[in-house]
């Protein structure tokens, strides 16, 4: 029997709100640090001459597993947070507060493709990739949605470490452990985080305090949470750059990139405890979004094109 239109548009529509519960922008994020951090440790794994010594078979299961454990935690996340979305604006038109998935869906796909990235881990990558996969999954889900996230205002700070886990994953793909400077890359993650987050926090305040969500700024004010956001950034700047000068540790390429948009970051926050309005934090938080992926780039390309000035 032939569809009809209506039943087309239908299934178009369940489509795409799969696709949004997955939250696809995170996951490219996510993806492209795990990805770039793949590509910088071949500059620094048992054969440190030949960078970008590409496993295709377990650089393409890393994305895959990588988009599969983000897509299934955002899932959750929305899962979760069904009872908040239908009362904030900024998220009453999500697919469950509106209608158009059921929690019950939501929840199966998101237990299902959680539990299928970790699976396919397992059996393509290696045990600390897999734990890393897994780690990021339970931060994000148990530790920052479920638990800290309606309790503790610095929900964003600690539950950051789960974009952390998929750099780390990336990393671990290639080396099999996790060194010090695997680590401290993952580390930016968490260091980027907290502004970045806080920025959006001060836009959608009130929104947050309609829901009892205690966010930095419905607790302190914008103007105190600008400090802390301009604090955060202060210490950003110096740690990423901070990288060139460890032995091993990325090259001067980097080390350019990460002053340049360091210091751009830097100066946003600061005009932002100038101008401490939900328009301005907006501006910010657009104009500083790309700051993650453009330094992992910037990694990753490093380790192709590798300088250090010798001392």
């Amino acid at each position: 029997m032939q569809a009809s239109a209506t039943d087309f548009e239908a299934h178009s529509v369940t489509a795409r709100d799969f696709v949004e519960v997955s939250k696809p922008r995170i996951v490219v994020v996510l993806v492209i640090t795990a990805v770039t951090s793949y590509l910088a440790a071949t500059r620094f794994d048992a054969t440190p001459d030949i960078a970008w010594d590409v496993d295709w078979f377990k650089l393409g299961f890393l994305t895959l597993a990588g988009a599969l454990a983000s897509m299934g935690a955002s899932a959750l996340n929305h899962y979760y947070d069904r009872d908040i979305d239908k009362v904030m604006e900024r998220t009453a038109r999500r697919p469950i507060p509106a209608g158009r998935l059921s929690a019950k869906s939501v929840l199966a796909y998101g237990l299902g493709v959680s539990a299928l990235s970790v699976v396919i881990a397992w059996f393509t990558l290696n045990p600390m990739a897999t734990g890393m996969i897994a780690l990021g999954i339970f931060f994000y889900v148990i530790i920052y949605t479920a638990w800290l996230k309606r309790s503790n205002a610095w929900n964003i700070v600690i539950g950051g470490f789960a974009g952390s886990a998929a750099s780390m994953a990336g990393w671990a793909t290639v080396t099999g452990s996790m060194d010090l400077l695997g680590f401290l890359v993952g580390w930016l993650v968490f260091m980027w985080t907290p502004p970045h987050f806080w920025c959006l926090a001060i836009r959608a305040r009130e929104e947050y305090a309609s829901v009892r969500v205690p966010m930095l700024p419905v607790l302190i004010g914008n103007q105190k949470t600008a400090s802390y956001i301009l604090a955060n950034t202060a210490i950003l700047l110096p740690f990423s750059v901070g990288l060139y000068f460890l032995n091993p540790g990325p090259g001067l390429l980097y080390a350019i990139v990460a002053a340049v948009s360091g210091s751009l970051m830097l100066l946003y926050h600061y005009k932002l405890t100038k101008n401490p309005t939900p328009e301005f934090a907006w501006k910010a938080y657009k104009v500083t979004a790309p700051y993650l992926v453009v330094i992992f780039v910037a990694l990753a390309v490093d380790a192709l094109f590798y300088y250090k000035i010798p001392i």
